[in-house]
């Protein structure tokens, strides 16, 4: 019955018959189960692994089974726990796959593919963005890394952001939160708002992007010079994945207007973002680009955590983050 939550159906026996017959030891549980006793052995350490059992002061018996309202709410935390892990691997593919596309794309010939189309130079792109602006009908959907951007280039994109808002385009775009420590870009984002746009944040973002009416994506060919060279998608199953990427970060990210809330341990979504970052071996250069901040803002959320975390490496910064409860186990 279990088994959704980790449980298999003898550990589950041996599980119930503890709460039947707390006084029973190995040998009894195993001759009532119909068990070797290796069997119910290896059952309890299955249920310890789970803490679903606790060593016991009683002489003779050594453990006890914990109570079963308590052992559902293990069970289901640690399932969270599981699928918040899972999730976690999921955007890093789809992040690493739409810079992927992008390279590969960029790398065959335009003239003979028909699902891509490449753009080099500054000016290409901004007359091809404004082209697919000008033919949007129902959304633009951007996310926007980097950090604050310039007062001229946020005056700039006023005049287009406005003639699609007034066409009934739906804008919807994601910044970094260190956006929200740069008056200009807040601002704009005020501007937007009161136009009919919609603006979140998130702590990190893994790519610049730009969706038009869910059917073609506009993608870097470079992460390190957006400007040098882009791809535009028109390719069906490739833009609805980077679709799906897009909403999975829109559904987690936070309104402009509201403030970023602490997760349950207490860390704010920055701090919480550079932990998983330093789990997964970012370098502070990386960090702080995935971030929109300085290099030396990035060593000092590191450092932070570190102390935090008593850990002494980044290495055991992640080891000791999985171990507290901070991330996520992953598997």
């Amino acid at each position: 019955m279990l088994d959704v939550l980790g449980l298999d159906a003898e550990s589950e026996a041996v599980y119930r018959g503890m709460l039947g017959n707390p006084q029973s030891g190995v040998a009894a549980l195993a001759a009532g189960l119909g068990m070797t006793e290796e069997r119910v052995r290896s059952c309890l350490d299955r249920l310890s692994e789970l803490a679903l059992i606790q060593p016991s002061a009683r002489e003779g018996i050594g453990f006890r089974a914990i109570g079963p309202e308590t052992a559902m709410e293990v069970l289901l935390a640690r399932q969270q726990a599981e699928l918040a892990a899972q999730q976690m691997r999921v955007e890093a593919s789809r992040a690493a796959a739409a810079q992927l596309i992008a390279e590969c794309s960029a790398l065959r010939p335009a003239a003979t593919d028909a699902d891509s189309e490449q753009l080099i130079g500054p000016e290409s792109i901004r007359e091809r963005l404004a082209d697919l602006a000008g033919s949007a009908r129902t959304e633009v959907a951007t996310f926007a890394p980097g950090g604050a951007h310039s007062e001229e280039d946020l005056r700039a994109s006023r005049t287009p952001n406005a003639a699609l808002l007034e066409r009934g385009v739906q804008m919807r775009t994601v910044y970094l939160d260190s956006v929200r420590n740069h008056r200009p870009t807040l601002d704009h984002v005020t501007w937007l708002n009161c136009h009919g746009g919609q603006v979140r944040t998130v702590p990190d973002l893994p790519i610049r992007m730009i969706i038009f009416d869910q059917r073609q994506a506009v993608l870097p060919i470079d992460t390190e010079d957006a400007r040098a060279g882009a791809v535009v998608l028109h390719g069906a199953g490739t833009v609805a994945a980077l679709c799906a990427l897009f909403e999975s970060v829109w559904n987690v990210a936070i309104p402009v207007g509201d403030t970023p809330k602490c997760d349950a341990k207490g860390m704010p979504p920055q701090e919480h973002a550079v932990l998983k970052m330093l789990a997964q071996g970012y370098t502070d250069e990386a960090i702080a680009k995935r971030m929109g901040v300085s290099p030396r803002t990035a060593r000092r959320f590191a450092a932070n955590l570190m102390e935090k975390l008593d850990a002494r490496s980044r290495f055991e910064a992640g080891v000791h983050a999985v171990q507290d409860g901070w991330l996520p186990a992953t598997r």
